[in-house]
């Protein structure tokens, strides 16, 4: 009987001893729980992948028109100015017609050369026979003149009245024509230079994706090119702290799982809605439903960013 009695008080011991254990971890877990929720509600910093860009973005060149490649000005990492030429397409056609319509244009201003002194010859003349017409008809009167003379000199004066008004009539059209020329020079010049890869703005090449002799489209993209400028982050914040960026805030980047600072900057844009999480998405088909805030940080001077990696962006909220 004692040796039941001792049996029994012992199972009754261990389990109190259960009962009080579970107990205090409970009690421990909900003590974690309240913990947890404070840091949250005190988070000091805000960590998201960023990628670098110019401020002003990276620009990929395209051409206007289809063709071969024939020259290549520049190498990448090269700094540009705004309109130098970067690479320029066989053009061999296109050059043959605007020398062609140059040369009728020059043609065609000596054509207007010569019927404008042919106008002041017509000139000259008119005005002599204006002089004879009118001296006649002041002798007729007094018949110093024959009625003949007086009629010869009025066909005189009004042929070469109607001289001038048809050599008049001819230079406007080959002035006209002249204008036209000169059309067709302005449109063959845009077509030759449709063939030339140009920098848009001041700014550095980054990466030159064909070579001499490439046959290239209108939606093929012949290279990359960065427009001077600051550099810029840009991150996404999750939704649950997207209400704690704001513009003007400090911030620093580094390398992906590591603590050396490359960059500082501070917030100049924040995006004015909230959006699938998309910018660092490589997979199109992922489902989640999950919302982000963009964010993009000014990078101060002297920083040693890379432009195109991908970096860790540490937000200060504090």
């Amino acid at each position: 009987m004692n040796r039941y009695n001792s049996l029994f008080a012992s199972i009754f011991f261990l389990t109190l001893c259960f009962c009080s254990c579970g107990g205090g971890e409970k009690n421990k877990s909900g003590s974690l729980s309240e913990d947890s929720l404070s840091r949250t509600a005190n988070v000091n910093q805000i960590i998201g992948v960023a990628t670098i860009e110019p401020k002003s973005h990276i620009v990929s060149l395209y051409s206007e028109t289809g063709g071969i490649v024939k020259r290549i000005n520049h190498d990448i990492n090269e700094e540009l100015k705004a309109n130098e030429v970067i690479l320029e397409l066989e053009s061999d056609v296109e050059q043959a017609q605007l020398e062609q319509a140059q040369s009728k244009l020059a043609t065609q201003k000596s054509t207007i050369a010569s019927s404008k002194a042919q106008l002041a010859s017509v000139g000259v003349k008119l005005e002599n026979a204006k002089l004879n017409y009118e001296r006649n008809l002041n002798l007729i009167k007094s018949g110093g003149v024959t009625q003949q003379a007086l009629d010869d000199s009025r066909f005189s004066f009004n042929s070469q009245s109607a001289d001038k008004i048809g050599t008049e009539a001819s230079l406007k059209q080959q002035e006209d024509r002249l204008l036209e020329l000169q059309a067709d020079i302005n449109y063959y010049e845009k077509i030759v230079e449709r063939k030339k890869i140009k920098a848009p703005v001041d700014g550095r090449l980054l990466s030159m994706d064909v070579r001499v002799g490439n046959n290239v489209s209108t939606n093929q993209s012949l290279c990359d090119f960065a427009p001077d400028g600051p550099l810029m982050a840009i991150t996404e914040v999750d939704e649950l702290f997207a209400n704690k960026v704001k513009d003007g805030m400090r911030a620093y980047i580094r390398p992906q799982g590591k603590l050396d600072t490359l960059a500082t900057g501070k917030i100049f844009l924040t995006s004015p809605y909230l959006r699938k999480k998309s910018l660092f998405s490589d997979d199109a088909t992922n489902m989640e439903d999950r919302r982000v805030r963009e964010v993009r940080v000014l990078l101060d001077e002297g920083g040693k960013t890379i432009i195109g990696s991908r970096v860790e962006c540490v937000i200060l909220l504090q």
